[in-house]
């Protein structure tokens, strides 16, 4: 198989209030379907919802890490999905695919898993200016030394914005902010792709280039870890 293969992590997710299932979104899989790769998906390896507190701490079972690790063996590079929450599994993946340098995008919560995987803190946001569900909502700037920049070209584009959580503290380097100083983008350029979002560049690169390279360049560095296994 000559294309990359991304692998999805599903979250758990509460219908009716009672039954519990795993989702995966449409618009994230179509992205990576759209721009070249192939998708699977990493299923939780636990039943119910598992929060991980801000101070995150590895409390998997043995059973439950080899679980995760047979998956993530099957795959180039990584997503980790925007949501309501964050599971205690999303943040050892992170943490894992940051040890063995597989590349990983993490979207809005799944940003706050690559910050709390590493040490980081997250908290509630009390600004009302990122919660809408406007396609674009604001501008971010983009820092010129970053990953980021590489990827896209530009230091300004605009985003869209529907989240609750922001950055407290971060070992990471930060790739973009908000005109409100809000941090937009983390990463590590020390690593192959280890890259988090705080705007949904999946419901956009249909029509937004500059969301579409995000997709292009996380692809990229997957097929250059492809060719290193």
């Amino acid at each position: 198989m000559n294309k990359p293969v991304v692998g999805i992590v599903a979250k758990h997710y509460v219908k009716d209030m009672k039954r519990l299932d795993t989702i995966i979104h449409d618009e994230v899989e179509q992205a990576i379907f759209d721009n070249g790769g192939i998708v699977i998906g990493i299923i939780p390896p636990n039943e119910g919802k598992v929060y991980a507190k801000n101070r995150w701490f590895d409390n998997l079972t043995t059973t439950e890490k080899h679980n995760l690790y047979d998956q993530i063996s099957l795959c180039d590079g990584i997503i980790l999905q925007g949501g309501a929450y964050i599971d205690e599994y999303e943040c050892f993946i992170a943490k894992y695919c940051y040890e063995i340098d597989m590349p990983i995008l993490g979207i809005c919560a799944g940003k706050h898993a690559l910050i709390r995987a590493v040490g980081g803190t997250v908290g509630k946001m009390e600004s009302q200016a990122h919660q809408s569900e406007d396609e674009y909502v604001h501008p971010i700037m983009i820092k010129k030394e970053s990953k980021l920049y590489q990827i896209i070209g530009k230091d300004k584009i605009m985003v869209n914005s529907r989240h609750i959580q922001q950055t407290l503290s971060s070992p990471l380097q930060v790739s973009a902010t908000s005109l409100d100083n809000i941090i937009e983008a983390e990463e590590d350029n020390t690593k192959r792709f280890y890259l988090g979002v705080q705007f949904h560049p999946e419901n956009l690169y249909k029509k937004d280039d500059n969301m579409r390279k995000i997709f292009i360049g996380f692809l990229d560095a997957c097929n250059e870890y492809k060719k290193m296994k």
